[in-house]
Order: structure tokens, then sequence, then C-alpha cells
């Protein structure tokens, strides 16, 4: 089943006299529940393409449906409903309220969408259902990650957008959020969108896609991807 269409989309950024094509006639399909990895050099175009499916931009041209609907010119609050109810965010930075507790960090989704799930349940999900009434500070780096990823699952978001989640984690608590990336797609059908720069995380991926320049120079499907655990971190 599709859930992302891209059409012809560009995105131009200008400064001064500078004209920069961050997207350059995009096109692009993707299948609801998949293992989706983004490749490319910095400044390809990479981070502005996640930006465009997160609504945190909108295109110069080109349409993007989501779901069969077109959300390339949604107003201000048609396009906040759309990232509170159809897409959660995960960063490189963890992004918690150092003065609210796990728990509380994750069940602030509540006020955000009707149809949250149970923070208690999505902290069980990512291991940290020892840890409900830590605070951010008393955890480490990789927990701090799990617990962003609990908080944006919380949302009940249909796709999962990641910039870099593994790339402030030494490889051994990467491979652990991988892992837990890889079981929402298999166990809850959410279409998961990884940005990175890591050529191996491509290895355990369902379709990979290469960005350079603002274009899409390579979109490929695997019929068997590797298992995290057989990957040379």
């Amino acid at each position: 089943m599709e859930i992302v269409k891209l059409e012809n989309v560009s995105r131009v950024y200008k400064s001064g006299n500078h004209i920069q094509k961050a997207l350059d006639e995009v096109n692009l399909t993707l299948e609801k529940g998949r293992f989706v990895v983004i490749l490319g050099p910095s400044g390809a175009g990479k981070s502005t393409l996640l930006n465009m499916l997160g609504g945190l931009d909108s295109p110069d041209e080109g349409r993007i449906y989501v779901n069969g609907k077109d959300i390339s010119n949604l107003n201000r609050k048609e396009m906040a409903d759309y990232r509170a109810s159809v897409v959660g965010f995960v960063f490189q930075s963890y992004n918690l309220i150092p003065t609210l507790t796990v728990h509380e960090n994750v069940s602030l989704v509540k006020e955000i969408v009707p149809n949250s799930l149970s923070a208690t349940k999505m902290l069980e999900e990512v291991g940290l259902a020892d840890h409900l009434k830590n605070f951010p500070s008393e955890l480490s780096g990789g927990e701090q990650q799990r617990v962003s990823i609990a908080r944006a699952l919380a949302k009940n978001p249909e796709i999962l957008l990641c910039d870099e989640p593994t790339g402030a984690l030494d490889s051994e608590t990467g491979v652990i959020v991988l892992k837990l990336l890889l079981k929402m797609a298999r166990d809850y059908d959410k279409t998961i969108i990884i940005v990175t720069h890591n050529q191996n995380i491509a290895q355990m991926a369902d379709t990979v896609i290469n960005v350079k320049n603002g274009k899409i120079v390579s979109c490929e499907n695997q019929t068997n991807p590797a298992s995290v655990d057989d990957i040379d971190w």
C-alpha cells in the first residue's frame, strides 16, 4: 500500500544572489510499513526531504501526497494537525525536557494527539519500564534516545522520521536503537524513514535511497535485507 508519493518536488533557498536548489524535481513512492534509509553527503538534500515529509517545510514546486492526501499547500492549522497525527520525529539530539521524568516526557503527547498510545506501554517496548520515574540526566545517551523514540511512537504516527538517530551513540547502543526501530516497522506496521551518513544502516533497509545535489540518484528495494546482528558495525 502506497503511503508517500512525491511528484516533481523542488525546493529552492535564496541567500542574497546565491540560489541553492535543495531538492530538484524529486519523484518518489514509498510503501507502508517499510524500513527506509536515505543516504547522501552533507548538503545533498536529505534533511530537506525529511522536512518536507514531516510538514516542517513546503515545496516551491511539485506535490507531496501522504495516504493520498496532498500536503503541499496546507494552511498553518492543517499542517499542525498533520504533524501531530501522521508523523513522529526522532532526532540526533534527544530534545527531552530535563525537569520532567521519563514517563512525563512521553505522556506529553496526550496533550497533542487524542488517540495517543500508552506512555507506559511504549516505554516498556523500548526497554525502559524500570526508568519511568528517572529524569533524563540520570540516563545514558542510548536510554535518552530510547525515551525520544517512545515519545514519538506514543503519538501513534503512521510515519516515523529519524534524522541521524544513532549519530551521537556508540555502535553497541546504536544497534539497540536500530533493532527497536526495525521492530516498530515489523510489529506495528509503521513506515520508518532514516536519514544517515552511515552506509552500514542501509544494509538492513527494505528501501535505500541515495540523494546527491538535490536529486534522487537511486532508489533500490532490497528483497533480503541483512539482519542487524550480521552487519559489521
